[in-house]
């Protein structure tokens, strides 16, 4: 699901002379650095002659002394001198990387007091959207601008790396992460939206990561890893198709491997500061593993406060509807257990006989790995979602002081928390965690799927390994829902949350289809975030136990996942040519066969996977 990039029209960003200062604040720490290794010094300086020859083209482009084809060109070698240095670079400078050099071609906002500026994407995602779009001959002082731009930035990100660039210390993670990147948004096309240069990019990052490592560390520590980069780098050179691609293959016997095997090199030894910044857990062995990411990252609730008992404290409270206002609802009355703690109806049942709350119960099984919460992403954090339920008057209607009230008054009750916590009263504090502690649970990496990317079992049908690769490339499923969650939270980092502007219908099956009037994120009464680019704009919530949860979006309104990958297929609301403002699901058709389209839902019925939560 690529961004439309080419239906925006830009609006002013920040200086160039800006970035000299905002760079300082995008390094690692200053124990790491001494001077850059030489492969690193070798790869940043060809990029950088490649950002030159980047600028000169555009602007030849512009005045008509080149055809689009050579820019095409000078672009792709471009990507592909950045793609060989892209795992140093984005890890030791990920900020400005991503605000200047490689960052998705989307509108996105910051903080201005309190109130919402918007800011214009530039660098090579951008590029590679406007220059293998249609409208390029149309574009040709956009892409002369962003050229300069990303020509400029670099320049100043270059003349750091002689004085401040990292030594040996943390390149295995950033190898490790690179590798995530390059699977989730690399091979997916998410990097590559108008060219879809996906495979010899990886290719080239591949082949710069293994000249990183031959040139750093002792064979001893290599022999084993060296020749996984060689037949990964070789199953890329035989398949060629990016719609063919086998990514299932590639993964189990090349990506995974070489994730594993890295991880053994520095092992403990990880630096400390990718904890602060990514919920990515550096002890992972597998990036389908249940602890490939930490749900700790997403809570108030730390991991040495949490326990079994806490969690069996939550579990109580879950479902004991005394908690609300007039004792009528509990949590578990819009995520039950038995519907993959969803609650099976288009919108949720309200306190108040014949009313529904606003929109669907999404599952709360891997709900814990977000750092925005509910449709609109209001919430903040685990705890402060349930913040919003209990103070709903359509939901609990009540009121903290109440709750504690009643806890405060039950034997049953009092013994526990007394029992979790020791002596003290019960407070808002204590309940949250407990309530926390049980939700944050209820995940689950465990299923038919999981099992055999993983290679604990040799059980999958073709169908829905057919339905994976569609997923992860043609129909574009997976620039959207990022793997391994099959959610918006974004890799490698898996720090933040995306939200899109799709046009979901109000009745996807009336004769005349109109757009549904939620406003979604533009409405969700955060002021910083009161944004024209929000408009309609809804959280990517996980695919996985989607074959349980139906019915579907933020309405309700698709019954059943058919209704759904038709409506992708058929490019939104855009695709049957109702006016979205800024949808960022592209309106083109995926054209999938009837076949690709069964072979896409039964993929993803393999994800169910539900804990009991009992």
């Amino acid at each position: 699901m690529y961004y439309n990039f080419t239906r925006i029209r830009l609006v002013a960003i920040g200086t160039i002379a800006a970035a000299a200062t905002a760079l300082s604040f995008s390094f690692t720490s200053d124990e790491a650095y001494t001077t850059a290794p030489a492969v690193v010094s070798k790869y940043a300086y060809e990029f950088k002659e490649a950002a030159v020859q980047m600028d000169r083209a555009a602007e030849d482009f512009r005045s008509g002394k080149i055809s689009l084809d050579s820019l095409k060109q000078v672009l792709a070698e471009t990507r592909i001198s950045y793609k060989k240095i892209e795992f140093y670079l984005a890890f030791h400078y990920s900020e400005y990387v991503n605000e200047h050099i490689n960052g998705a071609p989307l509108l996105h906002i910051e903080k201005s007091g309190t109130s919402p500026l918007v800011l214009t994407p530039e660098g090579l995602q951008v590029l590679d959207e406007l220059v293998f779009s249609d409208e390029a001959a149309d574009e040709k002082g956009q892409i002369a601008a962003i050229a300069k731009k990303l020509n400029s930035y670099y320049t100043i990100l270059f003349g750091s790396l002689d004085t401040k660039s990292g030594t040996v210390k943390g390149n295995i993670s950033a190898m490790r992460l690179q590798l995530v990147r390059m699977y989730s948004l690399g091979l997916t096309g998410f990097d590559t939206p108008g060219s879809l240069n996906a495979i010899p990019e990886a290719q080239a990052s591949l082949e710069g990561m293994k000249a990183f490592l031959s040139e750093n560390y002792p064979e001893a520590k290599t022999k084993s890893i060296l020749p996984l980069f060689d037949g990964a780098i070789g199953y890329l050179e035989k398949n060629t198709s990016f719609e063919t691609l086998d990514r299932l293959e590639i993964f189990k016997n090349y990506i995974d491997p070489l994730y594993k095997q890295l991880g053994t090199i520095e092992k403990g030894q990880e630096p400390e500061f990718i904890k602060q910044i990514a919920a990515w857990n550096p002890g992972s062995t597998s990036i389908f593993g249940n602890d490939f990411l930490n749900p700790y990252f997403f809570t108030d609730l730390k991991e040495g406060e949490d326990s079994e008992a806490l969690r069996l404290l939550g579990k109580e409270l879950f479902y004991d509807a005394a908690i609300s206002g007039d004792g009528t609802m509990s949590c578990a009355t819009c995520h039950q257990p038995g519907k993959a703690f969803a609650d099976g109806i288009p919108k949720s049942l309200s306190n108040v006989e014949g009313k529904t709350v606003l929109r669907n119960a999404p599952s709360l099984i891997n709900a814990v790995y977000s750092d925005r919460y509910f449709y609109d992403l209001r919430a903040f954090t685990l705890e402060q979602q349930a913040e919003h339920v209990i103070f709903n008057p359509d939901e609990f209607n009540t009121a903290y002081s109440a709750i504690l009230k009643k806890l405060g008054e039950s034997k049953r009750y009092a013994d526990q928390f007394k029992s979790v916590f020791g002596k003290g009263k019960i407070t808002r504090e204590k309940f949250s965690k407990a309530l926390a502690s049980y939700v944050l649970s209820l995940r689950s990496f465990n299923s038919q799927f999981d099992k055999y990317i993983r290679g604990e079992s040799n059980e999958l049908s073709q169908e829905v390994k057919n339905g994976f690769n569609l997923f992860m490339g043609k129909a574009n499923c997976a620039t959207c829902h990022f793997a391994p969650t099959f959610a918006g939270l974004v890799p490698p980092l898996y720090n933040e949350n995306e939200s899109e502007i799709l046009g979901v219908l109000a009745d996807p099956n009336a004769k005349s289809p109109k757009l549904d009037t939620d406003e979604g994120r533009w409405s969700n009464t955060i002021l910083s975030e009161y944004a024209w680019i929000y408009e309609k704009s809804f959280k990517t919530n996980t695919v996985r136990n989607s074959g349980l949860t139906a019915p579907y979006f933020h309405n309700g309104a698709y019954t059943t996942l058919e209704e759904v990958v038709e409506f992708y297929n058929n490019g939104g609301g855009g695709g049957l040519g109702l006016n979205v403002t800024n949808q960022t699901l592209s309106a083109d058709p995926l054209n999938l066969t009837a076949t690709e389209k069964k072979e896409l839902v039964a993929f993803m019925k393999a994800l169910n996977d539900v804990p009991s939560g009992k």
